[in-house]
């Protein structure tokens, strides 16, 4: 009994002395981390959040040794924003990167950061959208497969594709808008979904799964490991590899909650959506469904895969795990695709399933609001590290009286919610914003803003909207220049090596003259 107590002593020394003390102990075995980051991704499309067509086994299981949170929400719904927020566990007012091309302030502390200061072995695999491409958050190595944007030109993923003398044309088509311009009418029929010009071993999913493998490979039975893994699907274009389209049936799926026959007058007002939401048939919703849910089967697929080597490497028991979106996709609500319109649940909801070291918790659905600004510091302080002081979130890890409001931003558009009620301020007059009583409405059709049975609560998150950020907000940050990593896969500074690959898709995306039938 007595050296129990006194190794018991020890540890509890080692845990309370600081970071930099106790990080090269031997004596402290400590968790892995695994962040599983998707993009785009409506919060009721796993089948463990009630969705009976989807099929997302591995995810299932995961949630099974976990925690399930019901009610979690990004802090922003797009994704460089919700990006920084995650890792910095700041509001994006806070942090200023308003849209997707932004950088994240050097002197902003991020849980990377604060993981490699402390002697974990960092790394990022897959998309990550920084600008610049491989900004330095925290990530010792980073091996990108980015979707739009500058990083496309300086990624790893692509250039691995220039080598094989692949294209993602799809994906070009979609996302530059001077190949979305003369995309194929097929394209524009189906809404983007349409099956990859990639193999499904070039495919961006496979490719950023197998780089997350390698890594896990690498990993010993020390601990200190910390990987995050974000995958570009399944964010549009909808275009599984084959065979992974023929996997469902879209006459047998079943239309998600929010469809309507046509969409809104006020959603039409306010965006008329990246593929017009007055084209958007059943028909076509359906499609896009079973392309959608074809996308996240894959990646659950890459799930299982990642899970099965923990598990064949005993390390699966020690490592923390975490599975999460940086928004939604309305995915048929009111009539819509995408992302481009008022922050409903669909849109702002997010999927997040932990599984905590050791069993803690397993099997269990949490109620309480929660942001991915709480993901920080609860990873964090999972790991016996202090977060940083100017981190927002909660920590996830303990119980007890949780947050009565949740807030996300949209640019000038703010939403704060509450476990019944919503309320959207668009930034010009008050008779325009939006109020839904959730438990009448759980669609968010009919807005109350000006009636007065709703009067007080509207008021009531006003003040909380104020209180929480200022009125004036801060303009967004670049810094092409800002500090990168150093690796060997890490363009050299400026953008001559752009040139290259630029002009190798532009032959390749050339439209190929029609051979005559023999």
């Amino acid at each position: 009994m007595g050296s129990k107590l006194f190794s018991c002593l020890i540890l509890g020394v080692v845990l309370a002395a600081p970071p930099s003390l106790w990080a090269a102990s031997p004596i402290v075995d400590r968790p892995n981390v695994l962040i599983l980051h998707v993009d785009q991704l409506r919060f009721d499309c796993l089948g463990v959040c009630g969705n009976r067509d989807v099929k997302t086994p591995n995810l299932d299981r995961l949630a099974a040794d976990g925690v399930r949170y019901a009610n979690s929400f990004c802090p922003f719904p797009v994704c460089t924003p919700s990006r920084y927020s995650l890792i910095s566990g700041r509001p994006v007012h806070e942090h200023r990167g308003w849209d997707n091309r932004c950088t994240l302030p050097p002197a902003f502390n991020t849980f990377p950061k604060i993981f490699r200061a402390a002697g974990y072995r960092t790394k990022a695999v897959g998309k990550m959208h920084y600008t610049p491409t491989y900004l330095d958050v925290g990530f010792e190595e980073m091996i990108l497969a980015e979707q739009d944007g500058p990083g496309r030109w300086d990624d790893d993923y692509h250039r691995y594709l220039m080598r094989l003398g692949l294209v993602d044309r799809n994906d070009l088509e979609d996302q530059r808008a001077e190949y979305r311009r003369r995309a194929p009418q097929e394209y524009w029929d189906t809404m983007g979904a349409m099956v990859s010009n990639l193999p499904e071993a070039q495919h961006s999913t496979t490719w950023i799964g197998d780089r997350a493998l390698e890594s896990i490979k690498s990993w010993d039975s020390r601990g200190g490991h910390l990987l995050m893994a974000g995958f570009i699907k399944p964010h549009h274009p909808f275009d599984p590899p084959a065979p992974w389209q023929k996997m469902y049936d879209p006459q047998k799926l079943t239309l998600l909650p929010g469809w309507t026959a046509e969409p809104l007058a006020r959603d039409f007002q306010f965006a008329r959506g990246y593929f017009p939401y007055d084209r958007l048939s059943e028909g076509r919703l359906r499609r896009v469904m079973a392309y959608y849910y074809a996308n996240i089967s894959l990646i659950d697929r890459q799930v299982g895969r990642l899970i099965g080597l923990l598990k064949k490497k005993g390390l699966y028991d020690n490592t923390l795990i975490v599975f999460t979106a940086d928004h939604g996709e309305y995915m048929g609500f009111h009539h819509m695709i995408l992302k481009a319109n008022y922050m409903y649940d669909p849109l702002v909801k997010v999927p997040l399933l932990i599984k905590w070291p050791g069993g803690r918790r397993a099997g269990t659905v949490s109620e309480r609001l929660v942001s991915n600004l709480d993901l920080a510091p609860t990873l964090c302080r999972a790991a016996g590290l202090r977060p940083d002081a100017e981190m927002r979130g909660e920590d996830l890890g303990m119980d007890g009286p949780s947050r009565q409001i949740v807030f996300c931003e949209q640019g000038p558009p703010v939403m704060a919610r509450t476990r019944s009620c919503k309320l959207v301020v668009l930034g010009g007059p008050p008779e325009k914003d939006l109020f839904f009583d959730l438990r009448k409405d759980p669609q968010e059709l009919h807005n109350l803003v000006g009636t007065p049975q709703v009067a007080e609560e509207v008021e009531h998150l006003r003040s909380a909207i104020a209180a929480w950020r200022p009125k004036r907000l801060p303009s967004t940050y670049v810094d092409l220049q800002a500090p990168q990593i150093r690796g060997p896969n890490v363009p050299p500074p400026g953008v001559d090596h752009r040139k290259a690959i630029i002009e190798y898709y532009e032959r390749k995306m050339q439209p190929q003259p029609l051979i005559p039938s023999p």
